[in-house]
């Protein structure tokens, strides 16, 4: 297993990048030396090995002492005086999202950085779920985080675009009124880029919108 933090990239008038949105990827492993020499490797080589066992306690440890550092580098600087939000899923390893430790570093130095967990069983709504819904069947953990990295390395303008697919899903869950019978939109992101036509965000009848809150008050 591993955690990847992704966020929306950002680029300026020109279409340049000036923030990828890839924050980091960080496997779930521990380096141990062989105890016995083999075919493969000698005595005393150091191993890669998965950590079997994900609990809150790592969870926790891997979000102070690798992502709030990641995201605390990475992130825009002109967007530092507006809350961060970091999405879990609603796995039982997830740190509380009022986490004290958590929330004590996440707040330093300025930031403004929250946990929120997306709703349940609802995967089109996680965003490294529409990422990386096709990646790999890969073989061996070595392979498995080079194929990672790799893939990562080239996601780019994909990023951004997996973030319009999620938009798309959003108003899609509107218009079928929360279940989980609808398609995933086709929108022609990439003929949309190339005609430079590629919206930076998709638009929401507001009709849906009210006839979505009045659904919600009706089922109350």
């Amino acid at each position: 297993m591993f955690l990847a933090v992704v966020a929306r990239p950002r680029f300026d008038a020109q279409g340049n990048e000036i923030f990828s949105g890839k924050n980091g990827v960080f496997p779930f492993v521990t380096l141990e030396r062989a105890r016995r020499a083999s075919a493969n490797r000698a005595a005393d080589t150091l191993e890669t090995k998965p950590i079997t066992s994900v609990t809150k306690d790592i969870v926790r440890s891997y979000l102070i002492e690798n992502v709030i550092p990641a995201i605390k580098a990475k992130w825009p600087r002109e967007d530092l005086n507006y809350p961060i939000f970091i999405q879990q899923d609603n796995a039982r390893a997830h740190i509380q999202l009022v986490d004290e430790e958590f929330c004590r570093v996440a707040t330093q130095n300025g930031f403004d950085i929250r946990l929120t967990s997306k709703p349940p069983n609802s995967p089109d709504l996680n965003v490294l779920g529409l990422v990386f819904l096709e990646l790999f069947s890969p073989y061996g953990i070595r392979s498995h985080l080079q194929l990672l990295m790799s893939y990562l390395l080239q996601l780019r303008s994909h990023l951004n675009n997996i973030f319009l697919t999620l938009q798309s899903c959003m108003v899609e869950i509107m218009r079928a009124k929360g279940c989980h019978n609808y398609k995933i939109p086709h929108l022609s992101k990439a003929m949309l880029e190339r005609k430079g036509q590629l919206p930076s965000q998709l638009k929401c009848d507001a009709l849906l919108v009210q006839e979505v809150l009045s659904y919600l008050d009706g089922s109350n």
